[in-house]
């Protein structure tokens, strides 16, 4: 990757909407050459996928937001956790990290009885020792709104 790799991945976290032609201008290529670099990206998964940001105010499915902190067990590898928590329900987002815990989880629960059954899958089934959750109040701001 190169400073225009570079700068056309910023351009398109805020704009994954923007056209060939306006990226290729923004940062001097042609449409052409703009959209052989995006290519090119996704085939080498630098780009993995696009997605839609949702203001948590519009959304109308209702629920908690949570966010889970989470340290694995001993005889958990990573490539399991991440295996096994991809097919539990109400994940949206699944980060490695640095400091106290291995895992921020985002998730989507119903009410605190579906967290409750969602936490202790992660226990059960995903290697999961120990965890730390936080409710979402309310979205101070707005992705992509940089």
């Amino acid at each position: 990757m190169d400073r225009l790799d570079r700068e056309i991945l910023g351009i398109l976290q805020q704009d994954a909407r923007i056209s060939y032609r306006d990226l290729g201008v923004r940062v001097g290529l042609s449409a052409n050459a703009a959209a052989d670099r995006v290519r090119r990206m996704r085939r080498d998964g630098v780009i993995r996928g696009f997605t839609v940001v949702v203001d948590p105010a519009a959304d109308t499915r209702g629920g908690l937001v949570v966010f889970i902190d989470l340290t694995l067990r001993q005889d958990t590898t990573n490539e399991e956790f991440e295996q096994r928590v991809a097919g539990l329900p109400g994940i949206t987002e699944v980060v490695h990290v640095t400091g106290d815990y291995d895992y921020l989880v985002r998730a989507r629960a119903a009410d605190p009885a579906a967290l409750d059954a969602l936490l202790r899958r992660l226990k059960r089934e995903a290697g999961v020792a120990q965890s730390s959750t936080r409710l979402a109040l309310r979205a101070a701001t707005r992705p992509g709104a940089g």
